[in-house]
């Protein structure tokens, strides 16, 4: 539940959805009780990550992490950290470590 007056035009916010703990939650599109609407998908069924250890590709440096490591995002959004790398640098990576929601790269190659 977002406050009154807690939301400012021309700022970015990021939204969760998250699920209920009530069993008789009601499905406003369906009419009818139903936990499942509501529920996020379960670890099973989340996509794997859009990598793999060992690949390469070649990626531009969005902006620098808190550790002064460049980070860029690959598709939906997922995060890959790269040391060693400054923001707006295109460089050829490889994937060394890939986690649920982040993997970090080494640099193999930097573009001009």
């Amino acid at each position: 539940m977002v406050e009154q007056m807690t939301v400012n035009p021309g700022e970015v916010y990021h939204v969760a959805v998250l699920p209920t703990k009530t069993e008789d939650a009601v499905d406003d599109h369906q009419g009818t009780a139903s936990t499942a609407a509501l529920s996020s998908s379960s670890p099973a069924e989340r996509p794997e990550p859009p990598v793999k250890e060992g690949e390469v590709r070649t990626v531009t440096i969005d902006t620098l992490g808190d550790q002064g490591d460049g980070i860029t995002r690959v598709e939906r959004g997922y995060v890959v950290i790269v040391p060693d790398a400054e923001p707006d640098e295109e460089v050829t990576v490889e994937i060394d470590t890939v986690q649920s929601n982040v993997a970090f790269a080494s640099i193999i190659e930097r573009r001009e």
